[in-house]
């Protein structure tokens, strides 16, 4: 039984992801949108959702070590890796931005 509604949580958060995307894929299609918001901005942003990610993963944690009702392992198990994979995104894309940095101050002037 427990199968079953794990499939259909999965389900539901796979349609809310689709959802997700394609009100992302209309939103930057709006040129006035991303004219006013710098790189920066956008970089912050990212940041600030990635932290937002681990301190979420960090409090259903440990509202399951302390066995607050309601809090299944799998639902911990899944916010970690979130977590996780968010971080490590973020950490290549820092590894690309101060490669290219590098690249532009090697370049002879």
């Amino acid at each position: 039984m427990s199968q079953g509604i794990e499939f259909n949580r999965l389900m539901m958060d796979m349609q809310a992801m689709k959802v997700d995307a394609m009100s992302a894929r209309k939103s930057t299609a709006a040129v006035p949108e991303l004219a006013g918001s710098s790189f920066s901005d956008m970089l912050g942003q990212a940041i600030n959702k990635v932290s937002d990610t681990q301190q979420a993963s960090t409090q259903l944690a440990n509202a399951f070590e302390i066995g607050k009702s309601g809090v299944d392992l799998t639902d911990v198990m899944v916010a970690s890796q979130k977590a996780s994979v968010s971080f490590q995104a973020l950490t290549q894309v820092r590894n690309k931005l101060v490669q290219a940095y590098q690249d532009i101050m090697q370049m002879p002037v």
